[in-house]
């Protein structure tokens, strides 16, 4: 960590904490208006590098960026230019989520865990200002600039809780829609930031020390699995899941999986899991509570090697509300990938899709609750045990922020996020998550993924690194 950079654990107490003391988590707080124009901070950085950061178009990524740099080990030069793109990224990316905070109603933004976050931003991005001012031209630089990397990952690895606390808090004082639409761009964001700040973390961990002389995982690309089986993700969160159920009810549902058990295709392994988890938690808390716990959940998996966007247009169009007018035709995704509200551009060559039903028989969805399960301020619990939930959610990896709760109905019912956050995950690389619920008997969730293709996809041209290079200074 450089000598300048002050820890998160040294940062002194936000100066309104005194008055916040006295609070509890179930109260919010009501501030004079007229004290000061945004929450306090201790970071360094000036307003104005905030909005000339905020001011650059952030540029789209794909799954093909993030492989680009080509299989660990990496030598020096591919991992200076895999540092350099990070850092091309980042800070714009982290001023645009600042200035989205504080265009949010000031009741809110000084709510003490929705400034805690706000807080969070502004202390990463003046920790990585020291960095984009020149590019990072030696090893010795590259290694400073991952530790700091290492340590913004830590310090936002709580922010999904943190913030549906502090939401929860201000529910009276902010309308729900806004709520939504506020944290999918927000959350969608953060994917993508946390993605290509995390993916250089596993490419320098792969390339130095003991790991650099182990033999190379042929499958791996930093975070992404190039030989993904979406079968032993699901095996996998079951069990987690199935565990939480047993402290919780005292049954363990069971669960079989058919179709093409051994599909394998290249995605993000934590995505898929964060996903899957969440599904099965609702699955399995339905299927216990309507008292069909006899009845298994059926997970059945297909391929289809040749999925295009278009093709995916009908699946997106039942996982989108009207809410959200959003136009994901062939047209409106191109479009919409081009605009500054994007942080994905589409795929350019057709890819590996994978396709996995999850079939219950849990009664189904009542009908005055389908409309709103896209929503972030919607959960099936009342608001003091949501709040409580809050209050008791750690994290893990950042993903699983949400599953890995206490014991109570928390780790099964959640916040009501686990399916808005569960299909941003799956939208973000082209997919999409659809729900067909027939009440009084079960539902069907169908979540498509669309993988970045074979490594041999990926351009890899003798002058590869020199166009990445140009690339990067490009968005400098």
């Amino acid at each position: 960590m450089l000598k300048h950079v002050i820890p998160r654990r040294h940062i002194p107490p936000l100066q309104l904490q005194r008055r916040w003391a006295t609070q509890t988590s179930q109260q919010p707080f009501h501030p004079s208006t007229n004290e000061w124009s945004h929450p306090p901070s201790n970071a360094t950085i000036s307003d104005e590098e905030i909005y000339r950061l905020a001011a650059k178009p952030r540029r789209p990524l794909t799954l093909a960026d993030l492989v680009r740099h080509g299989k660990p080990p990496l030598r020096d030069a591919a991992l200076l230019s895999s540092a350099n793109f990070t850092l091309s990224l980042l800070p714009s990316r982290l001023a645009h989520r600042i200035q989205a905070m504080r265009n949010l109603p000031f009741i809110v933004v000084a709510n003490p865990h929705v400034s805690k976050i706000y807080n969070n931003y502004l202390h990463s991005l003046s920790t990585l200002e020291p960095f984009y001012k020149k590019p990072i031209e030696t090893i010795d630089e590259e290694i400073r600039f991952t530790d700091a990397m290492a340590d913004i990952v830590r310090t936002h690895s709580n922010t999904i809780p943190t913030l549906a606390q502090g939401f929860l808090q201000c529910r009276k004082y902010i309308e729900p829609a806004e709520v939504t639409r506020f944290l999918d761009q927000h959350l969608r964001a953060r994917i993508g930031t946390r993605l290509v700040a995390e993916q250089h973390l596993a490419l320098h961990m792969a390339s130095t020390g003991d790991a650099a002389t182990r033999p190379p995982d042929p499958n791996h690309v930093g975070v992404i699995d190039l030989a993904l089986r979406p079968a032993d993700i699901v095996r996998q969160c079951e069990g987690f899941v199935a565990e939480v159920c047993e402290l919780k009810y005292g049954i363990r549902p069971s669960l079989v999986i058919n179709g093409e058990v051994d599909a394998e295709f290249a995605h993000i392994p934590m995505h898929l899991e964060y996903i899957i988890t969440e599904l099965l938690k609702n699955a399995m808390r339905a299927t216990i509570e309507s008292g069909n716990e006899r009845e298994a959940i059926e997970v059945t998996i297909a391929s289809a090697p040749n999925v295009t966007t278009t093709k995916l247009d009908s699946l997106r169009k039942l996982s989108v509300t009207e809410a959200n007018a959003f136009d994901f035709s062939q047209e409106g995704l191109e479009e919409y990938c081009s605009s500054p509200d994007a942080d994905v551009g589409p795929l350019n060559a057709a890819a590996p899709c994978i396709t996995l039903r999850i079939r219950d028989r849990g009664g189904g969805i009542p009908p005055e609750a389908l409309p709103n399960i896209w929503s972030y301020s919607f959960t099936t619990f009342n608001n003091e045990e949501a709040i409580e939930a809050a209050g008791e959610t750690g994290g893990s990896a950042g993903l699983n922020a949400i599953s890995n709760s206490g014991t109570n109905q928390s780790s099964i019912a959640g916040l009501g996020y686990g399916l808005p956050l569960g299909r941003a995950y799956a939208e973000y690389f082209g997919g999409g998550i659809a729900v067909q619920s027939m009440y009084g008997w079960g539902t069907d969730v169908y979540l498509t993924l669309q993988g970045i293709g074979k490594m041999d996809d990926v351009k890899k041209s003798k002058n590869g690194l020199e166009e990445l290079q140009e690339e990067v200074a490009g968005t400098e």
